[in-house]
């Protein structure tokens, strides 16, 4: 992507960057590994929402309220932020691989202790960890757009995206079935000893990746994510787009539960775990998506993003009564989400090589405060206001997502940034 000639790269960037002419093409990743990173992408960010249906299951046992029950999920989100900034960006200072099995083994430790607590107040900072470790599945998000070749990375990040979206999504219909059959300490230990497989597996056949950014120390490496921030207007637009959809999912996700919990439905975790197979549609739709980024398309595709996100809260809005609405909501939802998600990635990863662990770090730390913050006032706004409520704060995120694609579209300063912003 060509960026403005007025752009200021500091000293500290020019330092990280490989000497030497740029590598040559790659060979194209095959598909048992691409397979194999989707699939390991998933695992690893499932441990933050096996929890969801499990909820009231939590709540009666440990005798708390659903909303001590539900920070669960904002500690969660909470976690997964530490995790992008303290350890995602390592991934420009320390060989790719060997950190992706560190990691793997570490999801398992704290999944395994997160079965194993005895008390809320146990619980809660154990849910902390879980989501700082689950940082894993961006880690290798990024592997994999490291080891993929330029014409093919869309459709990689699309592929790896997929799998990412797939293990959110049946994190809750496996954690609800299990927990219906064995209790919600179950999920966490099945988990935790899949994951120790996932540990092997991926030593055992992970390429070695390609360092970048070796003579950074550490601290250079955070402080360098504000600089990021200001130097990049693509990273900032992107980051405008990510906040507001993922407070809107994150609104809808914690609410639902208990709402399908709850007079006129009185569903158990089982049945709410399945509501994830309904959002299963937009997850396939992350491969397409891919490729239309690797065309150029990503302004008109950001644009149909940003309409669907803000649609589904129409027939979101009438499913406290209306089960086919609900699901269509959430189909459309989720649909959206996906879309953005890839196209916001894929424009992200062309700005600077040497520095995409940060840069993507960057996008993320802000897309998960806000997802914790939708965790937060969803919990609050189901507590005093009820459905409804959610569903307005929802459409209102929806309203300013959409309201900055139309802004960016007709502003010819922010069309001269580069072709991600059209």
């Amino acid at each position: 992507m060509n960026m403005p000639s007025r752009r200021r790269t500091s000293a500290l960037e020019s330092t990280a960057q490989s000497p030497g002419a740029p590598p040559g093409p790659k060979t194209p990743l095959g598909r048992p590994l691409v397979l194999l990173m989707a699939v390991s992408a998933g695992m690893a960010i499932a441990g933050n929402y096996y929890a969801q249906p499990l909820l009231p299951m939590i709540s009666r046992e440990f005798h708390v309220s659903n909303g001590t029950a539900a920070l669960v999920m904002t500690l969660g989100q909470l976690g997964y932020t530490c995790g992008l900034l303290f350890i995602l960006p390592l991934a420009d200072l320390l060989e790719r691989r060997r950190l992706v099995v560190i990691m793997s083994l570490t999801v398992a430790v704290t999944q395994a202790a997160f079965g194993s607590a005895t008390s809320a107040a146990v619980l809660l900072p154990v849910a902390l960890l879980v989501g700082t470790a689950s940082v894993l599945a961006q880690l290798i998000v990024l592997t994999a757009t490291a080891l993929a070749d330029d014409a093919e990375r869309g459709r990689v990040l699309g592929a790896v995206s997929a799998g990412l979206t797939l293990g959110i999504l049946l994190a809750r219909t496996v954690s609800g079935g299990v927990g219906d059959t064995g209790g919600w300490r179950l999920t966490y230990w099945l988990a935790a000893a899949l994951m120790l497989v996932q540990a092997g597996v991926l030593a055992r056949v992970l390429p070695r990746s390609q360092e970048l950014g070796r003579r950074l120390r550490y601290p250079d490496l955070l402080r360098s994510l504000p600089a990021l921030l200001r130097d990049e207007p693509v990273l900032r637009l992107r980051i405008g787009y990510g906040t507001a959809m993922f407070a809107s999912f994150n609104l809808m996700w914690t609410a639902i539960v208990f709402l399908l919990a709850e007079p006129p439905y009185g569903y158990g975790a089982g049945t709410i775990g399945l509501f994830g197979l309904a959002g299963a549609i937009g997850a396939m739709a992350s491969s397409t998506t891919g490729r239309l980024a690797d065309r150029g398309l990503s302004v008109p595709g950001t644009g149909v993003a940003s309409l669907l996100l803000l649609a589904a809260w129409l027939p979101l809005s009438l499913g406290g009564h209306s089960l086919a609405a609900l699901i269509a909501g959430v189909v459309i939802l989720d649909l959206g989400l996906h879309m953005m998600s890839v196209l916001n990635m894929s424009e992200i990863l062309k700005l600077r090589p040497e520095a995409r662990s940060r840069m993507q770090a960057a996008y993320l730390i802000c897309y998960f405060v806000a997802g914790a913050a939708g965790s937060a006032l969803s919990a609050l706004l189901w507590t005093h206001f009820g459905w409804n409520a959610i569903s307005a704060a929802g459409a209102a995120c929806g309203t300013l997502g959409l309201l900055l694609w139309l802004a960016t579209f007709r502003s010819p300063r922010l069309r001269a940034v580069g072709p991600s912003v059209g």
